[in-house]
């Protein structure tokens, strides 16, 4: 039997679990698993600027192809802690990433040595599994079960730490023998599946609910094939985003608080069933129940059976994978039509439509300083239908999630639950790491992105471009609107007058010597004019130069965006709507004439 250090036989494990990309940041604690993964071979290391860095690098990486795992790895102690909010960001979006840590020898770990801490524990809230190895034997055991863990049902992350003397204990471990366990999902039956599509065909007003799962389970081009047979509207959510085409003639918007469509808002409050297929039923795209509820039948499907009934209660639920509902949905469909019982709903569809085409909200802005919403026309115009977006949280996220548009799955990578500052910038890093040749285009406001303005220097280290849109209001956007309900304006403002860049006067943080500092291109625009030529510069300087580059967006200071705080039928719009639908994506006008 080949003998191995423990250490090694993990990074064995990593490359037969399809790994070939990792994240972190080298240590003591972790030095003989970095010895390892050199000697080895096969997986490409990243070195991130800061450990939380790293683990929203794995997650960027997991978020954009099926079946990614992205890894992030630490050293001991604040290394762990560090990525403790990467670990909440993947949990609360169901994305698989796995975070390893360097841990103290085991004979100290409870006797407060240096950087010893119990990450295990800490991290247990916000994983799937979280372990300190105590064995070494135990090591290959540990890592194939977190890979099952985390493919498994309702995905997720898992943390496996590592005691320095435990990394370095030679065992015996074959990893030519070594396979992936199977991996488990629950799947619905055919008898529900024929009830979940009798009470659809009962009603007259059908939506379907789109969320991640969709998207998580690969589902995507089933969800399509499902509505186009049914010829039922879709209501994709905020992570569902993509499962669905925007052009598509059944998709009827999101719905929600904050990154909703107005013609979605009106298409649901009109609906008499609802089929959620891999959603959360998240607050902020319910608002208040008895609204988003009212009058209502639903059917909920999700891969966690925890998710029935958590929010409220469903007339019917299926606990089960997206694809295998979605496969015999399909099913069940098909020998409906083909015995002609299949009910007609193109007038309930072109009627989705319709409000689509007439209740859009302007875009069209000749101001300067610059409005936001002129930011995301003009994006459209650059950026094609290949884009893959990425960004977490903010004004900047619920503005450019209600203008901008998506046409595929995985093209609009968000951080949904947690929306921690600063994710954005090394998720897209990630991102791009995975999908080398696609366009990557991120979106921040100007304090996600000085949170981790550091980790742009990783792109420049290893040449990893994407594009990177920074509307710069300098305030604390969504913060500063909130604050209006309580009639004040406190601690938001970032304005100051920046003595080392006296020409731009007085607005606060230099980006574009920043982000030049850090070894990136970097553009600003202060016009509308310039935002297409400026999008159309920052593509080429990031096709040439293989780095970051940002385009750095000067806005008006104070911007209202449409949201509502209780609940979707009572939206505050700020702005009158598009005159005739004019930035509506082109498909959506030919069907409204």
């Amino acid at each position: 039997m080949p003998r191995m250090t423990a250490a090694r036989a993990a990074v064995e494990i990593l490359k037969r679990e399809g790994i070939d990309a990792a994240f972190g940041v080298p240590g003591a604690a972790i030095n003989p698993f970095y010895a390892a993964l050199k000697a080895s071979g096969g997986i490409r290391h990243t070195l991130a600027r800061h450990v939380e860095g790293a683990s929203h690098m794995a997650e960027g990486y997991t978020r954009t192809r099926a079946g990614n795992i992205g890894v992030c790895i630490g050293t001991s102690g604040p290394a762990g802690t560090d990525m403790i909010t990467g670990l909440y960001s993947a949990i609360g979006d169901s994305i698989p990433i796995l975070c390893i840590t360097g841990q103290a020898p085991t004979s100290v770990i409870h006797k407060e040595d240096f950087q010893a801490v119990d990450i295990a524990s800490i991290a247990k809230p916000v994983t799937k599994m979280a372990v300190t190895v105590l064995e070494a034997a135990q090591v290959p055991g540990v890592f194939q079960q977190a890979f099952h863990v985390m493919r498994s049902g309702r995905p997720g992350p898992v943390l496996i730490d590592l005691p320095l003397d435990v990394q370095l204990t030679e065992i015996e471990f074959d990893p030519d023998t070594y396979e992936p366990l199977p991996v488990f999902q629950p799947k619905a039956t055919r008898a529900q599946a024929e009830k979940a599509i009798a009470l659809l065909n009962a009603a007259e007003r059908p939506l379907i609910v789109a969320g991640g799962g969709v998207i998580n389970a690969d589902a995507s081009d089933l969800l399509v094939e499902f509505a186009e047979l049914t010829g039922i509207p879709v209501i994709p959510t905020l992570m569902g985003w993509g499962a669905i085409p925007d052009d598509h003639e059944l998709n009827a918007g999101m719905v929600g608080l904050q990154t909703s469509h107005r013609y979605g808002n009106a298409t649901f409050l009109e609906s008499d069933l609802v089929l959620g297929i891999g959603n959360r039923w998240a607050n902020r795209h319910t608002g208040k129940l008895d609204v988003y509820t009212r009058g209502r039948t639903f059917v909920h499907v999700d891969v966690d059976p925890t998710q029935l009934g958590k929010i409220f209660m469903p007339d019917y639920g299926i606990a089960s994978d997206a694809k295998a509902a979605l496969e015999l949905f399909i099913e069940v469909t098909r020998d409906l039509k083909a015995a002609g019982k299949l009910p007609d709903r193109r007038s309930w569809a072109a009627s989705t439509q319709e409000r689509r085409a007439t209740l859009q909200r302007r875009t069209h802005f000749d101001n300067v300083p610059l409005k936001p919403q002129r930011v995301y026309e003009e994006m459209n115009r650059a950026f094609g239908p290949e884009t893959r977006y990425v960004t977490t949280i903010g004004l900047s996220q619920i503005a450019g999630a209600q203008m901008l548009h998506v046409y595929r799955p995985r093209h609009w990578i968000n951080c949904g639950q947690a929306g921690p500052l600063g994710w954005t910038i090394p998720a897209a890093l990630g991102v791009a790491t995975a999908d080398p040749d696609a366009q990557v285009v991120a979106l921040s406001g100007d304090y996600d992105f000085q949170f981790m303005i550091e980790e742009l220097a990783v792109g420049a280290q290893h040449n990893i471009p994407y594009v990177h849109v920074v509307v710069n209001n300098s305030y604390l956007g969504l913060i500063r609107q909130a604050q209006r309900n309580f009639d004040i304006d406190f601690q938001v403002n970032l304005e100051f007058e920046n003595i080392n860049s006296p020409e731009l006067g007085v607005y606060g943080v230099d980006h574009v010597k920043v982000a030049e500092g850090l070894g990136c291109k970097a553009l600003r625009v202060t016009t509308p004019d310039d935002l297409l030529p400026a999008f159309e510069e920052a593509k080429k300087l990031a096709h040439e130069f293989r780095v970051p580059v940002v385009v750095e967006a000067i806005l008006e200071r104070v911007t209202n965006i449409s949201m509502s705080g209780t609940d979707i039928a009572s939206v505050n719009e700020f702005e009158e709507l598009a005159t005739e639908g004019s930035h509506a994506p082109t498909a959506i006008r030919q069907l409204a004439n």
